[in-house]
């Protein structure tokens, strides 16, 4: 993948500030960005490199080291697609995307050669080390908006891409948010679908019943709708703690994402990194950051 210009003054504002915000708790929040060093060699695990293989154990008892020693791949995290708004701030501008800025990033990502994968892929790779094909990277939405639909699926299509989408059931079949048949046909298109809890609630706060109502429940209504298992979760705000982990294993997902804290070093599967893409970046500053922010 050929190396994008230097971020733009602006561009490194808009970083700074995306994180920064992200300290703060709101939209998808993540804590600190600490230890994140990066390299081009996020991006050069290939179809023709084949790590050598972890022999397959049962998941309680997947090495952590080795996961944690694997090359991570990129995983990106959209929100709203839709032009910006006179009343849009600066911290909302965070978490909405131009439609633009979008076409422009996939067709860059499109153009440089990266392939999607989705988490089955990604949970091989990072367990056994099965090969993922060229300049992999992964698409992920979080919380059912309708832009992700209308906007992101044609772009998706457009490229042969694939993504993943984070539902929030409370939500489905609200106005401005997709209904329980289009969640469907993403599905049944080859898209993943993941749960994001009832109604984003923080999994740090959670008491005894909330498990059933935000996790258990959930995951429940969206097997229904598509007929699959729902095998991965992405917390709300991207908000973690090892309780939450704990919790988390009896509902026997596969792994677990979070924003852009280190991964927990007991339990990488459930902490897995993504990185949120600012509203003002162009489609050269999100590779650039993209090609520098996984090890």
């Amino acid at each position: 993948m050929k190396k994008g210009p230097r971020l733009t003054a602006r561009e490194i504002s808009v970083f700074i500030l995306a994180f920064g915000w992200l300290l703060i708790q709101s939209g998808c929040h993540s804590s600190a960005q600490s230890n994140i060093k990066l390299t081009d060699a996020a991006l050069a695990v290939t179809g023709q490199v084949t790590p050598e293989p972890t022999p397959p154990v049962a998941d309680n008892t997947i090495d952590a080291t080795t996961i944690l020693n694997r090359p991570q791949v990129p995983i990106l995290c959209y929100h709203q697609l839709r032009d910006f708004k006179p009343t849009d701030g600066p911290v909302g501008k965070n978490y909405i995307v131009p439609v633009a800025n979008f076409k422009a990033q996939m067709k860059l990502l499109a153009d440089s050669g990266c392939h999607t994968i989705l988490p089955d892929q990604l949970y091989d790779y990072l367990t056994t080390g099965k090969a993922l094909p060229a300049k992999p990277v992964m698409i992920t939405f979080d919380d059912t908006r309708l832009d992700q639909y209308t906007v992101g699926l044609p772009e998706l299509n457009k490229y042969g891409f694939k993504g993943v989408f984070f539902i929030m059931t409370v939500s489905l079949g609200r106005p401005g948010y997709m209904t329980k048949e289009e969640v469907k046909q993403l599905s049944d298109q080859g898209h993943v679908i993941g749960s994001h809890t009832w109604d984003h609630h923080n999994v740090k706060q959670y008491v005894a019943a909330d498990w059933e109502t935000q996790i258990a429940k959930p995951s429940k209504q969206l097997e229904t709708i598509t007929g699959k298992p729902v095998e991965y979760f992405a917390y709300p705000f991207g908000l973690w703690n090892k309780e939450a982990i704990s919790n988390l294993k009896r509902y026997h997902f596969k792994s677990v994402f979070q924003l852009a804290d280190p991964r927990d070093k007991q339990d990488p599967l459930y902490t897995i990194r993504r990185f949120i893409i600012p509203g003002e970046w162009s489609a050269a500053g999100m590779m650039r950051v993209m090609k520098s922010s996984f090890k």
